[in-house]
Parts: structure tokens; C-alpha cells; sequence
């Protein structure tokens, strides 16, 4: 059944010459490979049509290619394909008013409809591993580009084969691309892992400084002055985060990181039992089950966020013991 749809967009993508595709703010390699692996999949198999990736550029994961810059394009010729990204207001770089049709190819919760066609599948560890079925379906080629790409964002995503969205399924396309590419795989790890000195100090800060409430929360409030001091930008505690999910002391943990440039507060949520996305929801963000974030506009609301994280907890372990 998931092969018509498949099908279905591939008979879409054949109609448009302008083909954008877009992903969610705040890029990660999921998002980043699914969107730089589909441009080069069309380009490969139409090389006169013009295809853009867009989206503000991730200085992290610049190592997996460069995006694109859309300046005058004929919308009514143009198809709008947007990339692991559930709901509207998380969409970087377009306007969907611009666009007569608009697919949507996404692994999160459903959120909201805002495209024509919208393939979503929750159970799919990543947007990267829909972008490979896609290409499995239709029998297009795979180069060593692409499967690269969409290896980093399968390997990113399910944090090396370790989150509960990864299931046979993905072995078995990761093991049909190694097999049809011959990727040397394990180099691709380096550059993703890859981190300053800086880095690493800044997360013995972060050991040292947690605070877990008797519920099982873990939490640490990190102002711009901090990230300064470390020379670390707000975008470290994200690469940071996922270390946690090993500790008996800790259920669920968060990352509140100051943004002054933007004026927010950047909540970085995870999980390793009670359910977070329908909190990070409550206050403007989303995501998995398990990995969720948000935008804050001040500390009181940070504050109120903490709290209903550790009133589920409290829930949680009642139920669960």
C-alpha cells in the first residue's frame, strides 16, 4: 500500500520543472540528508529540471553540503516538497501561500495538514529512511552521495541504532544500500561526531551542574554569559543532550539554553519512559514521543515547563513504580 504513494509522488516530482525542498528550523542531519539526497535522486534522473534545497544553513553539519537560495521562481510551475517537519510554523525558508502543491514527507506525530499529499509514518526512525523507500519503490539510482547522506541522517536520528524507532525495516534498507553503494561507512561517523575541546569541557560543566528534582528530572538553565565563557554557541547543548538516557537517577531530562540573538529560550527535551511530545506541544514545540524541543519566550515559562515535566514523571513512576 505504502508503494502507491510512493509511486504517487514520483509521478508528481515527473510534472514540475521547479522542484523546492524545504525542511524544519534548526537543522539536523535527518532533515539535511533527507533534503540534500532527494535534490540530488531528481537531479540524477532530470537533470533539466531546477531543484533547490533551502533552509537557513547549519555551520555543525556544513560537511554534508551546501544549500540553495531561491530568487525569482514561477510559482505555478514550482512543487513544494517539505521534509521532517509535522507542523507550519516550523518550516524554514518558504511561504506555502507561493505554492499551488505541496507534499509532505514526514516521520513525527501528526500535527497538522498542510500539504496536498502527506505521507507520514511515526513508526519510520527517520525521514531519511522514508527517502530511501521512496527510492527503493520507484527503483531509482543510488549513488554514493545519496547513501552517504541518508546514512548520517538514519545513524543521527536513532543515535547509532539505539532509539526504540529503529526496527528490522531499517536494518534491512540500511543493508540493501550498503550492498547496492559499497560506502565505506564508518568514515562518515567522524565528521558527525566530531567535536571541539570546547565542547567537551562545556559538558563536564553541564555533569557537574545538574539539577535532578525527586521525581526524576534532570534540568540545567544555560545563559548566554555561560555559552560565552565556554565559547560554545546554543546550539552545543543539543549535541550534548542525547549522553544522558544511561543514568538510573534520570527519567526525563532538559536543556534550557538562552538565545539572545533570537530572544528565546531553546528546551531540549528527552526521555527515556514517560511520554513528552504532548508537553512540548503545550508550549509551542513538538517531536517524538521520546525527543522533543521547544522555543520559549522567558524563563517563567521555562520554569512552568519544568514543572509539568515533573508532575508526568511523578505520574509516571506511580503507575510504573
Amino acid at each position: 500500500m505504502r508503494n502507491n504513494i510512493y509511486k504517487k509522488i514520483y509521478k508528481i516530482i515527473k510534472k514540475y520543472p521547479i522542484i523546492v525542498i524545504a525542511r524544519h528550523i534548526g537543522a539536523d542531519p535527518d532533515a539535511l540528508g533527507s533534503q540534500l539526497a532527494l535534490k540530488k535522486i531528481i537531479q540524477n534522473k532530470f537533470p533539466n529540471k531546477e531543484v533547490y534545497a533551502i533552509g537557513n544553513p547549519s555551520s555543525r553539519f556544513k560537511f554534508m553540503g551546501a544549500l540553495d537560495k531561491v530568487e525569482e521562481i514561477d510559482y505555478n510551475q514550482t512543487l513544494l516538497i517539505v521534509l521532517d517537519t509535522p507542523d507550519i510554523k516550523r518550516i524554514d525558508g518558504v511561504n506555502l501561500e507561493n505554492y499551488n502543491n505541496i507534499i509532505k514527507i514526514d516521520h513525527h506525530p501528526f500535527i497538522e495538514n498542510y500539504a496536498n499529499i502527506e505521507l507520514i509514518n511515526e513508526n519510520s526512525s527517520s525521514t531519511c529512511q522514508l527517502i530511501l523507500e521512496f527510492i527503493f519503490a520507484n527503483h531509482l539510482k543510488i549513488d554514493k552521495s545519496i547513501a552517504e547522506l541518508l546514512y548520517i541522517g538514519i545513524v543521527s536520528d536513532t543515535d547509532r541504532f539505539m532509539h526504540g524507532y529503529t526496527s528490522v525495516k531499517t536494518f534491512e534498507l540500511v543493508a540493501k544500500m550498503l550492498k547496492k553503494t559499497n560506502i565505506n561507512f564508518i568514515s562518515l561517523y567522524e565528521p558527525l561526531y566530531m567535536r571541539p575541546i570546547a565542547e567537551i569541557r562545556f559538558q563536564g560543566y553541564i555533569y557537574e551542574n545538574l539539577e535532578i528534582t525527586d521525581n526524576k528530572v534532570a534540568y540545567i538553565k544555560i545563559e548566554e554569559d555561560l555559552l560565552k565563557e565556554y565559547n560554545v554557541d546554543s546550539a552545543s547543548a543539543g549535541n550534548i543532550i542525547s549522553e544522558l538516557k544511561c543514568i538510573n537517577e534520570i527519567l526525563v531530562w532538559i536543556f534550557l539554553t538562552e538565545d539572545k540573538k533570537n530572544n528565546l529560550i531553546r528546551a531540549n527535551i528527552r526521555s527515556r519512559g514517560p511520554i513528552i511530545n504532548d508537553i512540548a506541544s503545550i508550549y509551542g514545540g513538538g517531536g517524538h514521543k521520546y525527543a522533543s524541543g521547544a522555543r520559549l519566550i522567558s524563563w517563567a515559562q521555562a520554569d512552568n515547563l519544568l514543572k509539568d515535566l515533573d508532575n508526568l514523571t511523578k505520574e509516571y513512576l506511580e503507575k510504573n513504580g
